[in-house]
């Protein structure tokens, strides 16, 4: 099974990780994998070499010239599968196939999958319509993301849930930092630490406000955000309203987070909406207990109780009776942090990822065979 994989990011993400975990899981699985992706993005960067590399960028959602080009990519490589990863790619997937389907060709048109990672509903506009239509099936990231596509009104037989994974042995691999030595914090205060993008629907405004509230309870505790977005100065000039300057942080981007997870005593992730979370694998994989919200796919990651402690989405009094509580008792976060970590393992792996992806391109062929669609003329 070839599979040709399209993700048209610049910039460097959960998702974009997803697709290169993906793309070279398969690879080490024997399976053949290619990727489209943009010139000039991160993703294109980091790809392995020895990985067939298509770079096209896509200027708009309705990119006429990126679809013709796709189109002769497929007509030169000819994957069984495209796998669209984020809305762009199935469009110009979609645009590419359209194509492709009004040319004379003894060849079957590939199949169309498309990755949902976010928990947003799928837009209601006339070509947003169109191209979802042309997906013969949606990988869901989480259950609660397949139940939003079928709200939406994809058939349910059309949507398959494959939770995302992390390479736990990467994990393992990455050298810890000292993050207090780096932004020069007290050594021995606690330290409870957020990796998302500064967006609004992460929720960071609600954790500064918990930060607020949590250190008239732990004076010395330090909160640290990690990431970039279009929010930074937003959320900078929340924290001096408060007059958090010594205990909230933003220091931005890091490519060595998994180290600097593993200095954490707490991860938090504050989210009003969320696909699953990787973050969160990333840190219970690195031993961490959670606090989290009860946004989206986050309850099939966090068990309540076990694992870490759930609060409503936007509460951030629960948010900081939460974290109070965790950094107040180190044998619970303890049993927390091995509950999570044997649940990564359990349920969590890029292997795991990667074979029900796998068994999803097995499906679809065999339900292609048995119902003799060798070659739709047409899509929509």
């Amino acid at each position: 099974m070839y599979s040709l994989h399209i993700d048209t990011a610049r910039t460097w993400r959960g998702g974009q990780n997803q697709v290169l975990l993906t793309v070279n899981g398969l690879r080490a699985a024997g399976y053949r994998a290619a990727l489209v992706a943009h010139p000039d993005g991160e993703l294109r960067r980091r790809a392995h070499e020895g990985l067939e590399l298509v770079p096209i960028a896509s200027r708009t959602e309705i990119d006429l010239g990126a679809g013709w080009r796709l189109a002769r990519a497929i007509q030169r490589l000819r994957p069984d599968v495209i796998h669209a990863h984020d809305p762009h790619g199935i469009a110009m997937a979609s645009v590419a196939l359209s194509i492709l389907s009004g040319m004379p060709s003894g060849t079957p048109l590939p199949l169309l999958v498309a990755s949902r990672r976010v928990d947003f509903h799928l837009k209601g506009n006339s070509f947003s319509r169109w191209k979802y239509r042309q997906v013969d099936c949606f990988i869901a990231a989480s259950d609660a993301i397949r139940q939003m596509l079928i709200h939406d009104g994809v058939p349910a037989d059309h949507v398959v849930t494959v939770h995302e994974g992390i390479d736990v042995e990467r994990v393992h691999a990455a050298a810890p930092v000292n993050v207090h030595e780096a932004l020069f914090l007290p050594h021995h205060a606690p330290l409870v630490g957020n990796v998302a993008a500064l967006t609004a629907h992460k929720g960071q405004r609600h954790l500064i406000d918990a930060a607020h509230l949590v250190i008239q309870h732990v004076p010395d505790a330090r909160f640290v955000i990690f990431g970039e977005g279009e929010l930074r100065e937003a959320l900078e000039r929340h924290v001096h309203e408060l007059r958090l300057e010594k205990h909230v942080f933003l220091p931005g981007f890091r490519t060595d987070i998994i180290g600097c997870i593993k200095d954490f005593d707490l991860f938090v992730m504050s989210s009003v909406t969320e696909g699953l979370g990787t973050s969160l694998l990333d840190a219970m994989a690195c031993r961490k207990a959670i606090v989290a919200t009860t946004a989206g796919g986050i309850p099939e990651v966090v068990q309540d109780e076990v694992t870490g402690l759930l609060v409503e989405p936007r509460d951030h009094h629960a948010l900081a009776d939460a974290i109070v509580r965790l950094l107040q008792d180190t044998k619970r976060r303890e049993q927390m942090a091995a509950s999570g970590y044997a649940r990564v393992q359990e349920r969590f792996t890029v292997e795991r990822m990667v074979a029900g992806t796998a068994r999803v391109y097995e499906q679809l062929a065999d339900r292609r065979r048995a119902t003799g669609t060798a070659n739709p003329s047409a899509r929509g």
